[in-house]
Order: structure tokens, then sequence, then C-alpha cells
């Protein structure tokens, strides 16, 4: 029982530090909002719901996390399908795009246009 307890904590220890946990790839998905601040508001909207629709995602999609049993999140596996981890790296670039496109406003009338003196 021992020895299996043993070769138990060491196949998870191996698992964990491959690059293939689940955590670690989940982390992976987060995106700075920094660089798409210089794509022009129309293009980033429609690459926005460009990717949405071929993923089949809203627009407002966030990353999602999955929480696995309490310490060994480093160590599990990441058994996602390959869909699945395409499409949760989806959702992590429309939040980064989201969330650019919120900072600048995007979509809403300029704000010097609305306070010019009229003509």
């Amino acid at each position: 029982m021992r020895w299996n307890m043993m070769i138990l904590a060491s196949c998870l220890a191996t698992a964990g530090c491959v690059g293939n946990s689940m955590s670690e790839r989940q982390d992976a998905n987060i995106e700075s909002s920094l660089q798409y601040d210089s794509v022009p508001c129309d293009q980033l909207l429609a690459r926005r719901n460009g990717l949405a629709q071929q993923y089949n995602l809203p627009t407002t999609a966030k990353p999602t996390f999955y929480n696995p049993a309490m310490g060994f999140g480093p160590f599990t596996p990441d058994m996602r399908s390959k869909a699945k981890r395409d499409s949760d790296k989806a959702s992590g670039e429309i939040d980064a795009m989201n969330r650019s496109v919120e900072r600048r406003d995007c979509g809403k009338p300029d704000k010097q246009k609305k306070f010019a003196l009229p003509s």
C-alpha cells in the first residue's frame, strides 16, 4: 500500500511538471487587453464578433476556470478535448477584446462631437 501511494504521488508530480496541468493551461487563457488598443474599433468589434461566431460563444464570453480537488491543481492533467481548449482560449481573447472596447468607448458616439459648438 505504501508503494502504491509513492507511485501515485510521483505520477501526479510528473503530470504537473510537464506543462500540461489544468491550472497552468487555464491561466494561459487570460490575455492582456492592451494588445488590442492599437486596433481600430470597427476592426476590433468585427474580429470579436467573428471569433464568437466561429466558436459559438456569446460576445460577452469570459474565461472559465474548473476547480480540481483542493491542493491538486498543479498536478491535475488537462483532460479537456482540443475543441474545448480552443473554445476556452477564444473566450479569453473575446474577454480581452471586450476590455479594450470598454476602455476606449468603442461603438459609442464621439464625446467631442457631442459637446462641440454649433457652427
